[in-house]
């Protein structure tokens, strides 16, 4: 589904003025980094993804902030059930972050990354995997095997699921796109991340058969 630029000053419909029949909602499960520690609800990377949405005049387009801070793999395995309502179209997978701050074994991270797209895609739900890298201070073989988790499940699925490979590609270890912890972008970093999902996002939601009305 092709979209014109939205005239640049037409009124783009908010998502809560929508009928529920004519919602898209993306659900973004993830931990601090996408719920927006330190940040705006409007400056973490979902609030931004749904600006870009909206600027490009994808209003039916809603961004769901599934983020809980803390969360791990195992926690987001517990949460999917909770996630398939019925405009639910999209998932984005977000998590391991706090499996590599833990030192949580890289296989029990893949199984429970696996276990997630496999119930969303039983659910009907087009899946985009997020991959995490682990922190340098654990080891070479532990990142070697951190990294090889994700690209390993999105082996499994290939030409079923979507997938980048670094969530935060272009913003980890840059203190001006960072705050203070290092850990967390701020609100320009939150940006590059948005744009960098964006891309892949807007495709899905271009592939998506047209609900019924």
């Amino acid at each position: 589904m092709s979209r014109p630029q939205p005239p640049a000053q037409a009124q783009l419909p908010e998502p809560g003025q929508l009928a529920e029949s004519q919602k898209i909602v993306i659900t973004i499960l993830g931990d601090s980094l996408t719920a927006g520690l330190g940040l705006t609800v409007a400056e973490a990377y979902p609030g931004q993804l749904q600006q870009l949405f909206a600027s490009e005049g994808y209003g039916e387009v809603e961004i769901a902030n599934a983020g809980v801070s803390g969360d791990t793999t195992a926690g987001g395995l517990r949460r999917i059930e909770g996630l398939l309502t019925p405009n639910v179209r999209i998932v984005v997978v977000a998590l391991g972050g706090n499996d590599a701050l833990r030192g949580l074994g890289v296989g029990q991270t893949r199984d429970n990354v696996d276990r997630i797209v496999s119930g969303l895609l039983d659910g009907g739900i087009r899946v985009l995997v997020a991959g995490m890298e682990s922190p340098t201070n654990l080891g070479e073989d532990y990142q070697r095997g951190f990294h090889e988790a994700f690209a390993q499940v999105a082996a499994t699925y290939r030409g079923r699921i979507s997938f980048v490979p670094f969530l935060l590609e272009g913003v980890a270890g840059n203190p001006a796109l960072n705050q203070a912890d290092g850990i967390h972008p701020n609100a320009q970093g939150a940006r590059i991340v948005a744009e960098h999902l964006y891309p892949v996002l807007r495709g899905m939601v271009d592939q998506l058969p047209v609900a019924p009305s």
